[in-house]
């Protein structure tokens, strides 16, 4: 069980109160991963100005590199989240269940970006060199990768701080892996 509580809106600071204002408004909640970060002053708003900014990557190759990095980490809290923004964002159960385990059957581009976001993670960015001369030959670029790796960071940070404070996932839990999609 958890020793973090999720912070609500009147024991936060008085701009983390207005985060959680705008997050109500766009969301309809307060996410509790992101109540978390709350608990600092100033965390909330540097997670979400990074996680917000611009990048190379659409929304859905957000997503593969999202799902793929927090299958790695084994983040449950995140792999709930993503699962259900995957969907938002066209993939279906099956698709969202191969970006976890790091490839794609249907699109060569996003296995590679799959691949490649799954592998920097294992491998804490010392990156396979197939692995990455596959991501360049899908049509990615030197940018792409800069992106890439910056994703894989933002995520990890929110994948380490569910892991340390283990609070309640606030989304339908994501299904584990069966053994052949791994």
């Amino acid at each position: 069980m958890s020793t973090f509580n999720v912070p609500t809106r009147e024991e936060v600071s008085t701009n983390n109160q207005a985060i959680f204002d705008n997050l109500n408004k766009g969301l309809g909640f307060v996410p509790n991963l992101y109540a978390t970060y709350a608990h600092s002053d100033t965390a909330l708003e540097n997670y979400l100005n990074f996680a917000n900014a611009k990048t190379s990557l659409s929304a859905k190759e957000k997503e593969v590199v999202n799902l793929a990095v927090s299958q790695v980490n084994n983040c449950v809290y995140c792999l709930s989240a993503h699962t259900a923004i995957g969907k938002m964002n066209g993939f279906t159960d099956d698709q969202i269940l191969e970006l976890r385990a790091g490839y794609s059957s249907v699109n060569p581009k996003l296995d590679a970006l799959a691949k490649l976001a799954k592998n920097v993670t294992e491998n804490r960015g010392r990156t396979d060199e197939t692995v990455l001369e596959n991501f360049f030959n899908a049509g990615y670029t030197k940018g792409n990768l800069i992106d890439t790796i910056s994703l894989v960071g933002d995520k990890t940070i929110s994948n380490y701080v569910h892991s340390t404070t283990q609070v309640a996932v606030d989304f339908p839990v994501a299904q584990p892996l069966t053994p052949e999609l791994v």
